[in-house]
């Protein structure tokens, strides 16, 4: 597979921030080199494009390059399979996590034609997770990156079709069948379709944050905490993420803040003594945070917040930030084919299957599940087993 060697880009360009998240969602490494901040990167992005200062500009492996290019091409340059060798199958999974991972595995252990198809990378958000220490098996913990990769060898050995870099729009029901509708129009149908969605992390919507994802804000500490290296940030959130993802901050950034709302932490008690034990991670709670502070050429200027005891309110000063303010699920395929709860993650009957025919949801955006690695791999388990009794009755 080629390597990206150099991703010339400035913090302020829109096509950059898109081809940054593409490449975060596939796990693929890059050397990101501003221009606005190094004038000889920005004399070889001239000379390649013939005096324009074009960006994104990417350098690959094999000395080829690609200017502005768009997902489906960064896609066919990296050798990410986005084409079906046929249209129709016994069952569609549509989402990559440990929950979709397991539907195709057991389906295609029980002889069913299934297709698994992923936007990102497998893995889904555990491959950015920077360790697990409750996942089965693995009395020593292990990598995210590492179990991503190791429940997408397994289901390859399977034969489960796997198709990346494609993302489903829409689902429709069509007679006996249910038909998924790429963003490219492409039309999958199958008997079956399991959504395997999952979830997605919560914003704050607050003034400021929409300007600076993807360049100052940020969701994922293993994607972007390398980049503060030497530096300082701040952790939004009091749960088990943020106390988590502090601790793997702290071994390269200068100094780790956490800021939550509450005086007390929703973490557990073990991960507050461990941050407690950090010399690098402060923790500042009972604060609201109104507004990020954009700069000149969306720069942080700092965190406007308030402290919810005295009303007194402060700018705080950092390099960068990392929101950890719960999760949201992505429901928006099963809109108008299924229920939601009051939280929006999809209703199911004891089989798992939604109010339609044939549609099944399972993992962390089904209503009632645990939000867990461990328990989304058991419950597409349980849900392929569901599928083949749907699928023989």
């Amino acid at each position: 597979m080629l390597k990206i060697i150099s991703f010339f880009g400035t913090p302020w360009c829109s096509d950059c921030k898109r081809t940054k998240a593409f490449l975060g969602e596939h796990r693929i490494p890059y050397d990101w080199i501003n221009i606005d901040d190094n004038e000889e990167a920005a004399r070889v992005v001239e000379k390649i494009n013939d005096g324009k200062r074009k960006v994104p500009t990417i350098v690959f492996s094999d000395d080829s390059v690609l200017v502005e290019p768009s997902n489906a091409e960064l896609a066919d340059k990296l050798g990410l399979r986005t084409d079906l060798g046929h249209d129709f199958h016994d069952v569609i999974v549509v989402g990559g996590g440990p929950a979709g991972i397991m539907t195709a595995l057991y389906c295609a252990r029980e002889a069913l034609d299934v297709v698994i198809i992923e936007k990102g990378a497998m893995g889904g958000q555990i491959g950015f997770t920077e360790r697990l220490d409750n996942f089965p098996g693995f009395p020593d913990g292990i990598e995210g990156h590492e179990l991503a990769e190791r429940l997408t060898k397994q289901v390859e050995r399977f034969d489960a079709e796997l198709l990346k870099a494609v993302e489903i729009k829409k689902i429709r029901k069509e007679n006996d069948y249910l038909v998924a509708i790429s963003s490219t129009g492409e039309e999958i149908t199958a008997k079956v379709i399991v959504v395997a969605t999952g979830s997605k992390y919560r914003t704050l919507d607050i003034p400021g944050e929409t300007e600076l994802i993807g360049y100052k804000v940020h969701f994922c500490a293993t994607c972007d905490g390398p980049f503060y290296k030497g530096k300082e940030v701040v952790l939004i959130g009091g749960g088990n993420s943020a106390f988590e993802e502090s601790i793997f901050l702290a071994r390269f950034v200068e100094k780790v803040t956490i800021i939550g709302r509450s005086t007390k932490w929703k973490a557990t008690q073990i991960l507050q003594d461990k941050v407690a034990q950090e010399e690098k991670i402060v923790v500042i709670p009972n604060k609201t945070i109104n507004e990020f502070l954009v700069g000149p050429k969306k720069t942080l200027e700092g965190i406007r917040m308030i402290d919810n005891e005295t009303n007194e309110e402060e700018v705080f000063k950092t390099d960068g930030i990392f929101v950890f303010a719960g999760i949201k699920p992505n429901n928006s395929l099963l809109e108008g084919l299924a229920e939601f709860d009051d939280y929006g993650f999809v209703k199911t009957y004891k089989t798992m299957m939604t109010q339609t025919p044939g549609l099944f949801a399972a993992g962390d955006l089904r209503s009632g599940s645990t939000k867990q690695a461990a328990s989304a791999a058991g419950e597409g388990a349980a849900v392929a087993l569901m599928v083949k009794a749907y699928l023989q009755d």
